[in-house]
């Protein structure tokens, strides 16, 4: 009895494990790995099973393979998540935070937290921080005794911007707008360092950021204009002392080269400081691309390496451009002494 029972239990296994097996292969299809072909004999012993099987075989890997194709993260999107602004802050291998999101949205915006908004609230942190410690050392010190270390550092780059971008572009009465340019400068400066450490972010990679800033240099230089100038002579800055026959012309121009200056100031930032990044993932993923440690060692670490050192002298270099244009602009904006020269000129024209 024992005999027989354990014959039909080996005859129900040998039935039950090849369709179990069969099971368990169209289960990996459907992961995504590939359907082995099917084998020469099956095919010229049972045609038409094979082709009504097959069929539908096809069908599922294709609707899985679909899936698995979109899922699968390209060098370009891994490249644009890093650079552009998220509610997410990335803190690898450790995980990630999830940024709070705000349901308030004044006139449809969204003000939520994201990590370049982080990055700017800790830039201006660091930046308070050290306008204190250098303040309390600069207190600390006798007439008879100089700066050192940071002190020394912040004086000689708040003088270079107090004489060489304030005093040369602005003229006289540019002691008012160097507090402004020095902020402006340590900023942004501040901003650029802090998306080149590990886990940090560049927020002057955010064209928003770089428009605020602009859109400050622009109320102060047009605040400037007008205090400086008058209604009257804002008006005649507009004609730029022509013939009042060339008005309809020139006054579209001034008018368009007001914005265009605050443009220019916005794209300059935000091209030159994501450019950089750009650059740097785009020769990282080459190897990856080509699946070469020879291109890796021999082209993508040593240029990245380049590229980031570059980028050392760009966050200084932009935060100086951005700060020695705004300068330019208000100083050009103040200037109205040739105006009026050219306006009695027109008049005998």
């Amino acid at each position: 009895m024992i005999v027989m029972r354990v014959k039909a239990i080996s005859r129900i296994l040998a039935l039950v494990v090849p369709v179990l097996l069969s099971l368990n292969s169209h289960a990996f299809a459907v992961t995504g790995q590939e359907v082995a072909p099917v084998r020469e004999s099956a095919t010229a012993t049972a045609p038409a099973a094979q082709s009504t099987v097959a069929a539908p075989v096809a069908e599922q890997a294709a609707a899985t393979a679909a899936p698995a194709a979109e899922g699968e993260e390209k060098p370009g999107d891994v490249i644009m998540h890093h650079i552009l602004d998220n509610r997410v802050y990335p803190i690898e291998p450790f995980g990630e935070i999830q940024l709070p999101e705000i349901a308030f949205k004044p006139f449809g915006i969204d003000i939520s937290v994201t990590k370049h908004v982080v990055m700017v609230w800790l830039a201006s942190a660091v930046l308070l921080l050290v306008g204190l410690v250098v303040g309390a050392s600069f207190k600390s010190l006798s007439s008879k005794q100089s700066p050192k270390g940071l002190a020394n550092v912040i004086e000689a780059l708040v003088d270079f911007i107090r004489t060489d971008v304030a005093r040369s572009n602005i003229g006289p009465g540019y002691e008012k707008f160097v507090p402004f340019l020095v902020t402006v400068f340590f900023f942004i400066l501040i901003c650029n360092l802090l998306g080149l450490i590990p886990y940090g972010s560049t927020a002057t990679g955010n064209i928003n950021v770089t428009l605020t800033l602009a859109v400050f240099t622009f109320v102060i230089t047009q605040a400037a204009a007008f205090k400086a100038q008058g209604v009257k002579g804002y008006l005649q800055h507009l004609t730029a002392g022509t013939h009042w026959s060339l008005w309809i012309i020139m006054i579209p121009i001034e008018l368009i080269g007001q914005f265009t200056k605050p443009f220019a100031l916005t794209i300059r930032l935000f091209a030159n400081m994501t450019a950089g990044h750009i650059i740097i993932y785009s020769l990282i993923f080459i190897s990856f691309i080509l699946k070469s440690y020879i291109v890796a060692m021999a082209v993508s670490v040593p240029f990245a390496i380049f590229i980031y050192l570059l980028e050392l002298f760009v966050a200084f270099l932009q935060a100086f451009v951005f700060t020695m244009l705004s300068a330019l602009f208000i100083g050009l904006a103040t200037a109205h002494e040739g105006h009026d020269e050219h306006a009695v000129e027109g008049a005998h024209h």
